[in-house]
Parts: structure tokens; sequence; C-alpha cells
């Protein structure tokens, strides 16, 4: 992928001084996939529990925000295999066509934001329920909807199935939660639902059945990835959204189901990281797109580094095309760093954007990073010379903040979140190392050299 000269996006105002820390740190480009990932000190994983793990290979993150202005390539490299792939006609009568949700003021361009794990643990569950006994869960995400609807497309990933009452509603380490959950998501402004991860099976086969029925009889307009109905639906169907004469595709994989085998009658169930399979759709995904998105849940839970098994992937994604990573799953925030083969070809990842909501009954060092996640920003546009690629693109630092009884759980922007709030968020019982000098400290470790500067981002 080429990484096109721009201007910033205009919410976004990034110094001299930060664009030089993100090009050291927070967007370091790798020469290869396969050179060492920098390195990140682990101070704050040390001793950490593990009260969520099911399975080594779990994950999450969290983050400050950064943005970053994309610089200008050297004539020396090599884009000329960044054609705009044709789209055929046949392909895209078999994909899922997203409706255009705003006009954009610039031609040919979109902005996408993805939200990391939304954990259902049971004292988020409890803060929904209302004095009469139903469920609302709008307080999740009223600091941050203005931003979740202003995008072009908005992906979350859902960590939880949503099964509805009728499967008992569960936290760790079975979970499930109520179908007033997907309203607030739809009220929040998201527009794409990701349901491919270790805990999709929590409830078996009726689970995603009681999912898949919610979102396809009362919101059929949303798109949900990661789980199928069908053999059909998972092979044959890729998820194309087109705006400004830019099709964007996105795909949706988890690592594992926690041990939890498929049901037998439905091996479709649930995308896994099968590279066969993985592969296959990604050609697929050339035909009938300009850009392709993956959102792997991927990683092991709690490091602040990416793993081995990740950077595997992340060389299968490279080499098949792949140009835009998401990834979620480890529980805390990763790095985020363009990489690029021997061809030439470049792709910007996303290691984990942590949690955006959780609740951990864990206690200990290091369980304060649970509480930061990151909001991704990226603006795709095509280039003055028709080439489709990331114009700009930056992470916004969210904080979870809990506090007991009915609405007490919120996520706000870290740039908006004051040492008044930290001091009262109830993670303190569990880490008393937490604050908001905590939570910038930890976007700084892990992104680089992002400076508190960044909190001026949003005003």
């Amino acid at each position: 992928m080429k990484r096109w000269n721009h201007k910033i996006w205009n919410t976004i105002a990034v110094s001299a001084v930060l664009a030089v820390g993100i090009l050291n740190g927070c967007g370091s480009t790798a020469p290869n996939v396969n050179a060492e990932f920098f390195e990140i000190q682990q101070a704050f994983a040390e001793d950490m529990s593990k009260e969520d793990v099911l399975s080594s290979d779990s994950m999450s993150g969290e983050a400050l925000a950064f943005s970053h202005e994309i610089q200008t390539e050297t004539a020396s490299e090599n884009t000329s295999d960044m054609n705009v792939i044709s789209v055929e006609k046949d392909a895209v009568e078999k994909t899922q066509v997203l409706e255009t949700k705003n006009t954009a003021d610039e031609d040919s361009e979109l902005t996408l934001i993805m939200v990391g794990d939304i954990l259902l643990h049971t004292p988020v569950a409890k803060s929904g329920v209302q004095q009469d006994g139903s469920y609302d869960f709008t307080a999740l995400f009223a600091n941050v909807k203005d931003e979740v609807e202003a995008a072009d497309l908005a992906l979350v990933n859902q960590e939880v199935i949503i099964g509805g009452t009728a499967l008992g509603i569960t936290g760790y380490p079975s979970f499930n939660a109520p179908f007033e959950l997907g309203d607030a998501l739809v009220e929040a402004g998201f527009d794409v639902v990701l349901h491919a991860t270790n805990h999709t099976l929590d409830k078996g086969k009726k689970g995603i059945a009681n999912c898949l029925s919610f979102w396809q009889e009362k919101y059929p307009q949303i798109t949900v990835l990661g789980i199928n109905e069908s053999r059909e639906a998972q092979e044959d169907h890729i998820f194309v959204y087109e705006q400004n004469d830019i099709r964007v595709a996105v795909l949706n994989y988890t690592y594992g189901t926690n041990g939890i085998p498929m049901p037998p009658d439905m091996p479709y169930a649930v995308n896994l990281l099968d590279e066969k399979k993985v592969t296959a759709d990604i050609a697929k995904a050339k035909t009938m797109s300009d850009f392709i998105v993956i959102c792997p849940h991927w990683g092991t839970e709690y490091q602040l580094a990416p793993s081995a098994e990740q950077a595997r992937w992340t060389q299968i994604f490279l080499e098949n095309g792949v140009d835009l990573v998401i990834g979620t799953h480890p529980h805390v925030i990763e790095p985020i760093e363009w990489v690029r083969d021997d061809n030439g070809n470049e792709m910007l990842v996303y290691y984990s954007l942590g949690n955006f909501v959780n609740w951990t009954s864990s206690s200990g060092k290091g369980i304060a990073n649970r509480m930061v996640g990151g909001m991704a920003e990226v603006t795709i546009a095509r280039a003055p010379d028709g080439d489709v690629a990331v114009k700009s693109y930056g992470v916004e630092p969210v904080v979870c903040h809990l506090s007991q009884g009915a609405n007490g759980v919120t996520t706000y922007f870290l740039s908006e979140y004051t040492e008044e709030l930290a001091s009262q968020n109830a993670i303190l019982g569990q880490d008393a190392a937490f604050s908001k000098e905590y939570c910038i400290n930890l976007c700084e470790q892990v992104w680089g050299a992002c400076g508190q500067e960044l909190q001026e981002i949003r005003k």
C-alpha cells in the first residue's frame, strides 16, 4: 500500500514536535515485518493476575490518542503495483454493500473508526439495570457517541455474544449479554459489529442463533461479521462498504473459541484464523474492493507487545495484499506501526485497541492497564494518481470509568477525563496505582513519544 502525502483532517491539530514523536515511536516504519518489534517495558504487566484467561494466547489493549500525518514517499520506493482494482459486477452482487451514512466534504475519501473490546463483566451488566428491571446500556457510549456518529464507517469489537435474557445474563467465564446491549451499540452509531472472538461460543449454538436473529430481525441495516448462519454465508459473502467511489472490504476472524468446539451441524458458525480460508477471502475481497481491512482477534492477554503469532499473521496479511489491520483481544493496548515487505508493499497495523469497557474482578499491579483503550481513526482516500490509500491515521485514548449503581459505567476520551474523575474510579480498589497520569504514561510507553500535548487534541 502507498502512503499518501496529505494534510491532516481538520478535527486534529498536531505540532511539529508531536509529529517527530510519532515517527520515532507511535507510527514507526518497519523495513520488514519479521524485524524485531521495538521493546516495550513491562513494568505495568509484572505480577499481573489472569482472571479472564481461558487460553494462554488472549489479549486486549489500552492507550493514549495520537494522530499522524503521513510523509511523502521517496521516488525510489516501488509503488507501481498499487493500481486501483477494478470491481467485478458479479462479485459485487454477492457482497453486502452498506449505504453511505454521511456526505463527505471531500471527494473520494471516507473515515473509519473502531473501538476495542466490549466486555460485559457482571458489574457492567448490573450497571445497565434500571429501576423497573429493564436494561439500558446507552451510558456506556454517551461520551463518545458524537465521534462514532461522525465517522462514515464505525466498527466495534463485541467481545461477548448477545444471546438475550432467555439464556441467562452471565459474566466471566461464560459471557452472555442482553439484547439491550445491541440496542445501545446501534444508538451510539456503530455500523459494523465484529463477533469473532474467543467468547463467541460461550452459549453454544443457541447463543449464536439468538444473536443473529436479534440483529437480522431488529437491525437489518447493521452489518454483523465473524458469525454465520450457513456455510454459504461464510464462504460466499464479503462485506464491502462503498462511499465516494471507494470500496472498502472488512474481514473478521478469531484465533479460537476457548477450546469450545464448533456445533457439529454448524462447523461454519465462527470465522477462525485459518490460513487457507483467510487467504481465499482476501483474494476474493481484492476483486470486490479497493482497500482491505482485517480485524483479527489475536495475541496474548495483558501483554503490551505483539506476540510471535501476531507477527506471523501480520506477515501473511501483508504478503496477501491487506491494507489495514486493527486487532483486538489482549485487553491492553499494543503498538501501531507500518510494516513493509521486500516488494515495497506496506500495511498499517493496530496490534490491539485494548478494552473499551470492562470491570475485571482481578486485583494487583497492572490491573489498571485494562481501563485504557483506544479509538482507531483512519481516513482512506483516492490519491490524484488513482491509488486508494491511508490518507491519515491516529488513535484517541479512552478510559473506562467505573462506579456502582445504574448507569455507573461509562467510557471517556482520555483528553476529557479529569483527575477528579480518576480519583473516583472504582478500579482504585483493585489497583491503587490508577490515575489520569498513569493512563497518559501507559500510552506514552506503548505508543512511543506521544506526550501529554495529545490531550489537547479534543479541546
